[in-house]
C-alpha cells in the first residue's frame, strides 16, 4: 500500500485526484501509477485502469492471475469491471468511497456470484492515511480563490 499512496502523492504534485495504485505478483510491482484524468482529459485514466493495462503488457496478456491490487480509494463501476475481465484475483484498498464505490460501500460488483470471476476484496488498509491524502487534497481545492 505505501507503494499505491507513493503514487497517489504522485497525482496530487500534477494536479490529479490522488488516487495511486499498483499491481503485485510475486512480490514484485509490475504495474504502477495514479490518475491521470485532467492531464489526458480522458474519464477512463483513473489509476486502477492505468496500472492493468501495465501489469497486462509486463506480464505478457491480460489475464492477472496470482495478481494483487494495492489502491488508496475503493474502485469505482467502471475500475471494478476492468478487474473483473482482467481477471484479478485480490484487491486491497484503502479508504472507502461512499458516493462511487463498487467494492462493497454502494454497489459490490467484485464479489457478485453472478458474475464469471470473483474478487477477494480487502478493505481499510491505510484507510486513514489514503483519506487525509484525499481530505487534504479537495479543502485544498475549496479553499483556492
Amino acid at each position: 500500500m505505501r507503494a499505491a499512496l507513493h503514487e497517489a502523492a504522485s497525482a496530487a504534485e500534477l494536479g490529479e485526484a490522488p488516487i495511486g495504485a499498483v499491481v503485485v505478483r510475486d512480490g514484485r510491482i509490475v504495474g504502477r501509477g495514479g490518475n491521470r484524468r485532467e492531464a489526458w482529459r480522458d474519464p477512463t485514466a483513473h489509476a486502477e485502469i492505468l496500472v492493468l493495462r501495465e501489469a497486462a503488457r509486463h506480464l505478457g496478456g491480460w489475464r492477472l492471475l496470482d495478481c494483487t491490487m494495492y489502491v488508496t480509494l475503493e474502485p469505482c463501476p467502471m475500475c471494478a469491471g476492468a478487474m473483473l475481465q482482467a481477471r484479478l484475483p485480490r484487491l486491497v484498498y484503502g479508504a472507502a468511497d461512499p458516493k462511487a464505490g463498487a467494492a462493497g460501500s454502494v454497489v459490490d460488483l467484485l464479489r457478485d456470484a453472478r458474475f464469471s470471476h470473483v474478487v477477494d476484496v480487502r478493505a481499510g488498509v491505510c484507510a486513514e492515511e489514503c483519506g487525509d491524502l484525499l481530505r487534504r487534497f479537495f479543502g485544498g481545492l475549496r479553499v483556492r480563490p
